[in-house]
């Protein structure tokens, strides 16, 4: 028999109809047990992990192996010791489970028993399941139950936890079964509805307990393809992101989607360390993290210089849109021909055997020769290769047959005058040297951007060769792609050429000792042989890694993209580089867009190169976050320039109403309500450089620009000033995306001149109101 756990519901006096044995007992049994089960768990993960790491470190694979399982220990007990007992957020019962021992101890109850959900599976030292994993079949019923379609479950019950401690719960019954309402405490959804209002901290709280049947939907949908989620703010489109994550590591790690091989890509900085502890939560710690700026710069290995605060943004919003086209990304590809032409004359190649012509058509031979995709730094060793067997070839055949075929290749390879004639045709290139000569030669701009006017071209030049703007990143990247690593190369070629020369030395060499040696059968003629050169030679390998090679440069098996919309088709190419399969979950609004998007999302995705035979979308359309009262303010902003934007329908109210004052009034708003609200967050959303009083001594108030609130959220929402921020659709979107971060409260302030003050941000009746 388990052990009781006393204490494990701790429900407030005005619940205390909840708190009848009758209710919880089962509960509180089956807790208790799992407890002890975890307290085991974590003693045995304890025990394993000291002595994994008292093993020997070995060599190779075993040191691999070793450090493996430590770094998957140490996960596994961070995820144990992170929740303890709140790692189980509810059960549900099927109609044989509602009358099974827990609820019925007369002996013909049938054995089934409820099932307990939790962010883990664990089970007793029996080997009974005492809780299964959120992301396994077994659970799928307890987030999937609705009214509509049960899935054979007649009640749920979610857990609210607080300190390690239950302080609420809320029971759904589907169906009118009597022994199963005398076991349960059936509930309106106003705690589940209470819990969406609790207030916030600097990072995203968790919710897996109040996953909802919609998205749950979303988050277990197959990974082939493109998925869209369409949802307007505080539908859960970031909560289905992360636990879609998390699901899909879980369920198709057996179909090729390994720990560390799926991408989160995020709108900015904040964002990442607002959702960073979420993941961690579900028991994952291997998913990647990055922004698209993030992407552009890991694959340049550190090659640009960023200032503390990242690249500055491009400031010219016609030039923001020159870069973010499609066709300048294929400019890069014509700027890379541009350095891939044969050369046009003859050339002599002489060596102390034989003298050889090498025509241009050989030369085109070489360059036709390089392989599908080699990127263009890279095809120096097959062009240097095709050349050297064309001209061994060619002095085999002339009077050069008593030299051994491995030498003269060595000889060929090593030439300097076929480096500078390869070199010039065909030079190695730095991405940043190719797209900063765009920016600075308009005739070779002309050459490879023809549709560009002459105005345009003038736009784009700039004197400042190393000015890059985060529009520049996306061009970067597709010609790091096209080129590949330029240092990289450089290092291969030279080492390359040093074996080669050292090879034709020592051939040399031999050539003296057999000269010289009055025996023919003797050592020195074996010399001549290639595998005895060779073995003398330094034969390490040419690939090292590239000095800043980063994970974020390679490919991934699945990326997520939230905050979708702002990406540029520029952006969407460097995204799908590192996914070619194309399976993609992608997450935003086309309302919250502070670009054009006229189009659909299918449109704009089968623009960018993906097959709309393999898009799937999907809408939310239920805001959690934002009550009634915010967003029927947001939503006149947000349709006056775009009247089709999907605005959400909010699943409460407050009872607050959004508040108006003056600027001047910033400083006692926010005193005040943080005097009155021990907990919760405050954000302060202006336009960017705006002068507003210092807040930076509280970790409770936040003061950033609208295009920095995006996916973030706050108890409190003061917006300084709102026609200051912007005008047109752009202003229009930065003003909803600032009033939609609020979970309670929301003030707007303007300018003293004509502005009356209502700056009510309490409850009706909490002051006497009514």
């Amino acid at each position: 028999m388990s052990p009781e756990a006393p204490g494990i519901f701790a429900l407030p006096d005005h619940l205390a109809h909840k708190a009848d044995p009758a209710h919880i007992a089962a509960d509180e049994r089956h807790l208790a047990a799992i407890s002890h089960a975890l307290d085991q768990k974590v003693a045995s993960l304890s025990a394993r992990l000291d002595a994994r790491r008292r093993d020997p470190a070995g060599r190779g694979a075993q040191t691999i192996e070793r450090d493996a399982d430590i770094r998957r220990l140490v996960a596994e007990l961070a995820t144990l010791r992170r929740f303890g007992l709140d790692v189980c957020i509810g059960h549900y019962a099927t109609a044989a489970a509602s009358r099974a021992p827990q609820f019925d101890s007369s002996p013909t109850a049938p054995a089934t028993a409820p099932v307990y959900v939790g962010r883990i599976g664990l089970t007793d030292a029996a080997g009974t399941p005492l809780l299964v994993d959120w992301r396994t079949p077994a659970a799928e019923p307890f987030f999937a139950a609705t009214l509509a379609d049960p899935r054979g479950v007649t009640y749920r019950r979610r857990y609210r936890w607080s300190g390690r401690r239950i302080v609420d719960y809320w029971d759904e019954v589907f169906g009118d079964d009597d022994e199963v309402s005398a076991h349960v405490s059936p509930d309106d959804l106003s705690a589940f509805v209470s819990s969406l209002s609790e207030a916030r901290t600097g990072r995203m709280r968790d919710v897996l307990t109040t996953i909802q049947a919609d998205q749950d939907a979303i988050i277990r949908a197959d990974s082939r393809g493109t998925l869209i989620v369409d949802g307007g703010p505080g539908t859960g489109k970031t909560v289905v992101a992360l636990h879609r994550a998390a699901y899909l590591l879980h369920a198709q790690s057996r179909g090729g989607l390994r720990r560390g091989n799926l991408l989160l890509l995020g709108p900015h900085r904040p964002y990442l360390d607002y959702v960073a502890d979420v993941l961690p939560s579900l028991g994952e710690h291997s998913v990647q993290t990055a922004t698209a700026a993030d992407l552009g710069l890991a694959a340049l290995g550190g090659v640009i210089a960023t200032p503390p605060g990242g690249l500055p943004d491009e400031p010219d919003p016609e030039v923001f849109r020159l870069k973010s086209d499609l066709r300048m990304v294929e400019a890069i590809v014509a700027a890379v021909r541009f350095s891939e032409q044969p050369p046009e004359q003859s050339m002599l190649v002489q060596t102390e055997w034989v003298d050889l012509r090498l025509t241009p058509a050989d030369w085109a031979e070489a360059f036709g020769a390089v392989e599908d995709g080699t990127p263009h730094n890279e095809a120096h060793p097959q062009i240097r290769e095709t050349i050297a067997e064309i001209l061994v070839d060619r002095a085999v055949h002339n009077s050069a047959g008593d030299v051994p075929e491995e030498v003269l290749r060595a000889e060929f390879a090593a030439h300097p005058d076929l480096h500078r004639t390869l070199y010039r045709a065909w030079p190695i290139i730095s991405a940043t040297d190719l797209v900063g000569d765009l920016w600075t030669v308009p005739a070779y701009l002309r050459l490879c951007a023809p549709w560009l006017t002459t105005e345009q071209i003038r736009l784009l030049q700039r004197s400042a060769v190393g000015a890059w703007t985060t529009a520049d990143l996306p061009l970067l990247d597709a010609a790091h792609h096209r080129l590949g690593d330029a240092d990289r190369a450089r290092r291969t070629q030279r080492r390359r050429a040093g074996r080669s020369a050292e090879l034709a030395r020592r051939q040399r060499v031999i050539d003296d000792l057999i000269a010289a040696d009055d025996d023919p059968e003797g050592v020195s003629p074996m010399l001549r042989h290639a595998d005895l050169q060779e073995a003398l030679l330094d034969t390490s390998p040419d690939d090292e890694p590239a000095a800043g090679a980063s994970r974020l440069s390679g490919v991934f098996g699945h990326i997520i993209v939230d905050e979708a919309q702002e990406l540029t088709d520029a952006e969407w190419r460097m995204v799908l580089r590192r996914c070619p399969s194309g399976s993609l979950t992608i997450v935003g609004d086309r309302a919250q867009s502070r670009r054009d998007f006229d189009d659909s999302w299918t449109e704009r995705l089968e623009r960018i190169g993906l097959s709309p035979a393999r898009i799937t979308s999907v809408r939310l359309s239920i805001n959690y976050r934002t009550p009634a009262e915010i967003m029927e303010a947001a939503a006149p902003v947000i349709r006056s320039v775009r009247p089709d934007a999907n605005v959400p329908e909010s699943v409460r109210r407050s009872g607050v109403p959004v508040g108006y004052g003056r600027v001047d009034e910033l400083q006692r708003v926010v005193d005040e309500w943080l005097a009155i609200h021990s907990e919760g967050t405050v954000g302060v959303i202006c336009a960017l450089g705006a002068t507003v009083p210092d807040f930076s001594e509280s970790d409770r108030v936040r003061v950033l620009p609208p295009a920095q609130a995006k996916g973030l959220e706050f108890d409190l929402v003061v917006l300084v000033d709102p026609d200051s921020i912007g005008s047109g659709v752009i202003g229009a979107v930065d003003r909803y995306v600032a009033m939609t971060r609020a979970t309670q409260c929301l003030a707007l302030l303007r300018p003293p001149e004509g502005t009356e003050t209502d700056l009510n941000l309490r409850r009706r009746g909490e002051n006497g109101d009514n």
